[in-house]
């Protein structure tokens, strides 16, 4: 039995919107005698008149009623698909849920939420803030596609991949003597008012490190738990601080100074996922940008300089 090409439907569809054969032809932008010899085709191979003709115009056959019925449902369809396609390239109707370390969501996040949101225009975004011994109950309760972490997390259920890895900076409030200095080392530091956050913590440990690698006691005057917390304790005058350079990636910054730490230290940043889950075409293209935001970041600090 014959079937109908694509062709066939788009022609035939413009033949019975614009009841000419001209018409049609310019509404699919070919010749005319193309669009009539494939309507006749059409009409032979069938064996059913699909058009009647009257005063010059071409009118569905009577018989041929149903054929167009399900003509328009095609194009209904297509419609709706092509509908589809664009809401799902804009982000309609979809959401995008992550999360993020404090340290990498206080200004990356931000730039990569700016990214995402100009090539997925509606898309909506579930940005979670979330501690290292928060990240395996939301990705294995499948909360959102990954997590952005300063640590990779030890469990056989997810995976980790190392996006990018920089060293850690000295922080103090403008005018502080360390600033005339080009690189501040843990020996300077044990002699200010040091503010930090536990060593118990996995970002605590971190930033315990280089104290412990040059056998120096690492003493703190005062303590918060997020890196941002730390930052604003600095900026207000009540001492110096050890931080990752993720958490001061600002190119403002009033009121702190930066200065990069003499001895050998660094921070990794790693994406991390439920092992074997299949993430979405904006999951992938957030963390793209993630890699992107992190490097460049870095690059453009002028305390690096």
């Amino acid at each position: 039995m014959p079937e109908m090409t694509l062709r066939q439907i788009e022609v035939i569809r413009a033949v019975m919107l614009t009841g000419t054969i001209n018409g049609a032809a310019q509404m699919l932008n070919v010749s005319a005698p193309g669009i009539s010899r494939l309507v006749k085709h059409t009409e032979e191979s069938l064996g059913i008149r699909l058009f009647e003709r009257k005063a010059g115009l071409f009118v569905p056959s009577i018989e041929a009623s149903k054929v167009f019925d399900q003509l328009r449902e095609v194009y209904k369809g297509v419609a709706n698909l092509q509908d589809a396609v664009g809401a799902l390239q804009k982000g309609e109707d979809v959401r995008l849920a992550f999360a993020s370390a404090p340290s990498v969501a206080q200004f990356i996040a931000a730039r990569v939420m700016q990214r995402v949101r100009g090539r997925y225009a509606d898309l909506f975004i579930d940005l979670n803030i979330l501690k290292i011994e928060e990240t395996l109950d939301y990705l294995l309760l499948e909360r959102g596609e990954f997590v952005i972490m300063s640590s990779p997390i030890p469990n056989a259920a997810v995976e980790n991949e190392k996006i990018a890895e920089r060293r850690l900076v000295v922080i103090m409030p403008d005018g502080h003597p360390l600033a005339a200095q080009r690189e501040v080392s843990v020996h300077d530091l044990a002699r200010e008012s040091l503010i930090g956050i536990d060593p118990a913590d996995p970002y605590g440990r971190i930033l315990a490190q280089p104290f412990e690698n040059a056998g120096i006691e690492m003493r703190h005057a005062m303590r918060g738990r997020f890196a941002q917390t730390v930052v604003s304790l600095v900026r207000h005058g009540l001492g110096v601080a050890l931080i990752d350079e993720f958490s001061v990636a600002e190119v403002y910054m009033p009121g702190v100074t930066r200065r990069p730490l003499k001895e050998a230290s660094g921070v990794s940043i790693h994406v991390v996922q439920k092992k074997g889950r299949v993430l979405s075409g904006f999951a992938e293209y957030a963390i793209a940008q993630f890699r992107r935001e992190l490097t460049k970041a870095v690059e453009d600090g002028p305390w690096m300089r």
